[in-house]
């Protein structure tokens, strides 16, 4: 298994998404751990062509790309997050992801990351990393998202 440190020195010479995802089809049977991260620099690769205009908006692109990765492998072919982009398109980012936490209950993106171990790139992580950009209410829904996510299975959190 190759150490942390070496995995993200390779990893910081990746410049596209399409370079990260054949690094990691390469090495996914012998460096599983070097795959994961080759793959969640093509999410931060993808999202920064956005240009987002704050840290918070920036991760809330991630996600939107992480949650699109997990729907590709659970499908087998590309797929698209489309209702999420529309609303996105139609409400900005910051909006959009109010919008999603405030439903009342979890969404397919939630359960499709939480599914694949991705519980930091969650709609709801990235409002309670950044409470400040948010709502209170939104805030407050995800808080109760992440804990009953927590009590449910302590090793998800």
């Amino acid at each position: 298994m190759m150490p942390a440190d070496k995995i993200a020195k390779l990893v910081g010479h990746l410049k596209t998404p399409e370079d990260c995802e054949q690094v990691a089809v390469n090495v996914e049977a012998k460096e599983p751990a070097f795959a994961i991260a080759a793959r969640r620099k093509a999410v931060e690769l993808k999202a920064a062509t956005h240009h987002a205009v704050s840290e918070a908006e920036q991760q809330a692109l991630q996600a939107v790309y992480a949650y699109e990765r997990v729907l590709t492998l659970e499908r087998g072919k590309k797929t698209r997050a489309t209702r999420t982009w529309q609303t996105i398109t139609k409400l900005g980012i910051v909006e959009a992801v109010e919008s999603i936490v405030k439903k009342p209950t979890e969404t397919a993106g939630y359960q499709a990351l939480v599914k694949m171990g991705m519980q930091d790139m969650l709609f709801e992580a990235v409002v309670l990393r950044h409470p400040d950009v948010f709502s209170p209410e939104a805030v407050a829904q995800s808080k109760q998202r992440i804990d009953e996510l927590t009590a449910a299975d302590p090793g998800k959190a």
